[in-house]
């Protein structure tokens, strides 16, 4: 086995959460020091799909990712079923460290060759947009299922809480994040910060909205948040960074089994929770305007 690292390299083609800059400059120094690499156009993209590429990878030995924070990199791996191993990865973070450092300690170490064919491409009405939870952090205290709006979390055959369904999250929308009691959810590509993968800083206070969501679920959080207004718990939507596309997508309910938020049917689309379906098919649901 060869002990020259697999290096790969994400070009977080969906946002621009990292500097152009700093990926075009580093391209080009590792080209002119005629380092291989492979290029992926975004991890998250793949990690969304289980794509099996993401295998081989995470079997290499040792293996050097540069893409944005090590936190972040670690369990969008998790995330997509290949655990990394810690002890033969090393992450290159685009968004803190420069070019003329993440290169230089490349090509101290070379690259193995590589001849992988690129990735499929994210359909093109697709960004990678979704969470990933940090299970170091995370309680399983449900917050996040109970209080995301668009069906996103499940439980696995264990009870704990997974992604299970990241083409529903809302692109922009890092609200299940800000009610996270423990910090435990990353959005890989939020601007700034624990959302964005940076390990929390203890000793000092918190960033993320702390919500009391039994209470938030108790009343009707859909029409507070359609219409902007403030719970008990003095929490808005601009509080929670609900974006506004997210705000319009909750127009949309289904009447049969309103009020009750969490009520699924399986007649109603893919079996989702009625009032979390902005796309509803099923014979149970309607939007507010219009019969479905």
């Amino acid at each position: 086995m060869s002990d020259k690292p697999t290096i790969v390299f994400c070009q977080c083609a969906h946002f621009d959460v990292i500097d152009p800059a700093v990926r075009k400059e580093l391209f080009a120094r590792l080209t002119a020091a005629g380092v291989d690499f492979e290029i992926v156009d975004d991890l998250c993209g793949l990690a969304a799909r289980r794509d099996r590429r993401l295998v081989a990878l995470a079997n290499a030995r040792p293996l050097r990712v540069v893409a944005c924070r090590p936190r972040t990199v670690k369990w969008l791996f998790h995330a997509a079923g290949v655990p990394l191993d810690d002890i033969h990865l090393e992450v290159f973070d685009m968004r803190e460290q420069s070019a003329e450092d993440i290169a230089q300690a490349l090509s101290a170490s070379g690259g193995a060759d590589s001849a992988a064919a690129p990735p499929p491409a994210d359909p093109p009405d697709w960004v990678p947009w979704f969470p990933v939870i940090d299970y170091d952090r995370c309680r399983n205290c449900k917050q996040c299922l109970n209080f995301c709006l668009f069906g996103v979390y499940a439980t696995d055959e264990d009870g704990r809480v997974v992604v299970a369904h990241p083409d529903r999250c809302k692109t922009h929308c890092p609200a299940c994040a800000r009610v996270c009691p423990a910090g435990a959810i990353i959005f890989p590509k939020y601007a700034s910060g624990p959302i964005s993968g940076l390990v929390p800083d203890e000793s000092s206070p918190a960033r993320a909205v702390r919500v009391d969501v039994n209470q938030l679920i108790a009343g009707d959080v859909r029409a507070a948040l359609r219409s902007r207004g403030r719970s008990a718990s003095t929490v808005s939507a601009e509080d929670l960074e609900i974006p506004p596309e997210a705000l319009a997508a909750l127009r949309r309910r289904c009447t049969t089994c309103r009020p009750a938020v969490d009520s699924t049917r399986p007649d109603c689309g893919d079996n989702v929770p009625c009032c979390g379906n902005d796309d509803p098919t099923g014979p149970c649901c309607e939007s507010e305007d219009e019969p479905r």
